[in-house]
């Protein structure tokens, strides 16, 4: 079988990108067909086209409305990499960031004057995301310019603007409806908030970890010696946050976790410092759905977060990560509120995936039902 694909980066991650018709030729069911397009379940994917990293083994998969108000939908994988696995509980910020571009260089979307805007709607929270892509003189440019903190090189600048996210997957900005909660894991008990906007997280103190606040460089490695207590945490909110039933039927992706903590001194730069974490691992820059969770609760009294910054309504926020310090922003659009970032996207390549045939069932039926 042969799939047309585009290798694409958006913000600190990179995707393969496919349009739903064309891997609705490949006659096998998602779940079956992209672990094993990606090279799953293998730690190095080597038969395959994953990049062995949970940045670098996602999918989007791209579906053009007919009407709506929408110009384009997308759904969005995360592939496993040791487990032939996909999940479709989340939405990956970083990996939005392509779809704007992607519909502008295939002629789906026609530029329209300095910044061209593409209204898209995520199918896995049914999020509508306002995508403002740079296109000066009404085109993109030849060679992109932008930059962006975790990406060495230029990219197209793309703002995203998550319309009233609040809620989109449990329900509710506070799912549990408190802004802080207990959960006892690992002998002690851990104050956490959980937040769901852009996508579930739960925000654990770093000072509660015995992180110090004035060496953030040291945090990746006092988070790896306890991942296994902050799993039980992550899963365990899962439950709370009713995202699963059981601490051990939680899914992988979802809810994300943050460590969270005050900035050392007075640093202007800083309004906050996190370590989030991916499929158990410390994420080399920030989850961009997880920002935009880490926005709101900056925003809502009484959260850990909002604790440690006081964030005022309208304030632009300033994230430090591992990559460098991100800024987020919020601002009224017709009586609703967006919640943003700025990232930068690029194609890398335009290619044919080929792959030994593969059974089950139609691709069709899968891509017509819920994830689309």
């Amino acid at each position: 079988m042969r799939f047309e694909a585009e290798w694409m980066r958006g913000g600190t991650s990179k995707c393969w990108v496919f349009e739903a018709e064309h891997l609705q030729e490949g006659g096998a069911g998602l779940d079956e067909l992209l672990p094993r397009l990606f090279g799953s379940p293998d730690s190095r994917q080597i038969d395959g086209v994953g990049g062995a990293t949970s940045t670098t083994s996602k999918a989007v998969i791209l579906h053009r409305p007919a009407g709506d108000g929408v110009d384009i939908e997308f759904t969005f994988a995360q592939v496993g990499i040791e487990e032939a696995a996909v999940d479709w509980g989340s939405n990956c910020g970083n990996c939005s960031a392509v779809v704007g571009l992607y519909a502008i260089e295939k002629g789906w979307v026609v530029p329209d004057g300095d910044m061209t805007r593409v209204v898209t709607r995520n199918t896995n929270t049914g999020q509508i995301i306002v995508q403002r892509v740079a296109t000066p003189d009404g085109s993109l440019p030849e060679v992109p310019a932008a930059n962006m903190p975790g990406v060495p090189f230029p990219g197209h600048l793309v703002g995203l603007g998550f319309h009233d996210p609040a809620g989109k997957t449990t329900g509710a900005l506070l799912p549990t409806g408190a802004a802080v909660d207990t959960i006892s894991a690992g002998g002690k008990n851990w104050t956490v908030s959980m937040v769901d906007a852009g996508a579930p997280v739960v925000m654990v103190r770093a000072g509660e970890l015995g992180l110090d606040p004035a060496r953030f460089d040291s945090w990746t490695s006092g988070v790896e010696q306890q991942l296994d207590v902050l799993e039980q945490v992550r899963r365990q909110a899962a439950v709370r946050m009713g995202l699963a039933s059981t601490a051990a039927g939680a899914a992988r992706a979802i809810p994300k976790l943050a460590v969270v903590g005050a900035p050392a001194g007075t640093d202007p730069a800083c309004d906050v410092n996190v370590m989030m974490l991916s499929m158990g691992k410390p994420h080399p820059a920030l989850a961009i759905t997880g920002s935009i969770a880490l926005t709101l609760a900056a925003r809502t009294p009484g959260t850990v977060l909002h604790a440690i910054t006081g964030a005022p309504r309208g304030a632009t926020l300033h994230l430090r990560t591992p990559a460098g310090v991100i800024e987020t922003w919020t601002e009224e659009l017709d009586g609703s509120l967006l919640v943003g970032v700025d990232r930068t996207a690029r194609t890398i390549a335009t290619t044919i995936i080929h792959l030994p045939g593969v059974s089950g069932s139609a691709a069709a039926a899968s891509l017509a039902g819920a994830t689309l």
